[in-house]
């Protein structure tokens, strides 16, 4: 092979990965603009910062006063938890709104990567869902009795982004299955409070019945929250890895899912011309 034809291909190889990074990056950037478009954006303080702070606060207070737990085991339950304002309806909103706002069949009529389409418009809502969860903690530390050492907050960052992202990677199958149902709010309410239940945010895993530990060991945030609890009461990472590890785990299954289920409801919507369909 001649030095000009791998020259030529690896120009093209590069090009492909630029595009590729392009999509990720500046869709997911213009996706999460366009959603305050119709949305205001002073609609973002009362729900993605008020709302999650009074979540925290009233199961600390609910759980004080029953004298079940210590505000701590409140405050990192609701504080990860609360991720999923942005993670399961940011990301539901992002996805299956593509239909409602007719943009659906013009989006996948491009030979962009579909990988890096829907991938990008998550990356936004997991940083926002690391804000929403770190100010819920700052709710927790300047109103509760909740002190974890200034030494256990790099770590705890790191389990918070874990779950963020797994948390994010449910939202994407609740907006791919929003691509089927009239209403993406008809799955992704329930999926959000479904959490509160099943994941051990408020009640310990290990006093739910045994089929609902089940459901909770396949949802997201479960293990995270885990071992979150365990890291803000001083145990390091390595402690708590096979925690990490499920949290990981879980993640990975829910963005294959939602990527498998994205592509099926695609190929479906063309052959069936249901694509933007309401």
């Amino acid at each position: 092979m001649s030095v000009a034809v791998r020259n030529r291909m690896s120009y093209g190889r590069d090009q492909r990965l630029r595009q590729t990074l392009r999509i990720f990056f500046h869709g997911g950037y213009f996706s999460y603009r366009a959603l305050f478009n119709w949305q205001s954006p002073r609609f973002y303080v009362p729900t993605m910062l008020a709302g999650p702070a009074f979540q925290v606060l009233f199961f600390a207070y609910l759980g004080r006063y029953s004298h079940v737990r210590d505000d701590a085991f409140y405050v990192v339950g609701n504080a990860v938890q609360v991720s999923g304002m942005s993670g399961v309806f940011g990301v539901a909103i992002t996805v299956g709104g593509e239909r409602w706002t007719q943009t659906l069949a013009p989006l996948l009529a491009t030979p962009a990567n579909r990988m890096a389409l829907f991938l990008g418009r998550a990356l936004p809502h997991i940083v926002n869902g690391f804000i929403v969860s770190a100010f819920g903690f700052a709710i927790g530390r300047l109103l509760l009795d909740f002190h974890p050492g200034l030494g256990t907050i790099p770590e705890l960052a790191v389990v918070v982004l874990l779950s963020t992202t797994t948390c994010t990677a449910f939202g994407l199958v609740v907006g791919a299955l929003g691509l089927r149902w009239r209403d993406v709010f008809t799955i992704a309410n329930p999926a959000y409070f479904l959490m509160l239940l099943f994941c051990g945010v408020n009640i310990p895993l290990s006093a739910l019945p045994k089929w609902m530990q089940v459901v909770g060991s396949g949802m997201p945030l479960t293990h995270g929250i885990a071992a979150a609890r365990r890291v803000a009461h001083g145990a390091s990472l390595s402690s708590v890895d096979g925690l990490i590890g499920k949290e990981a785990l879980i993640g990975l299954c829910y963005f294959a899912a939602a990527y498998v289920l994205l592509r099926v409801f695609e190929a479906e919507g063309r052959r069936r011309a249901t694509l933007e369909l309401v």
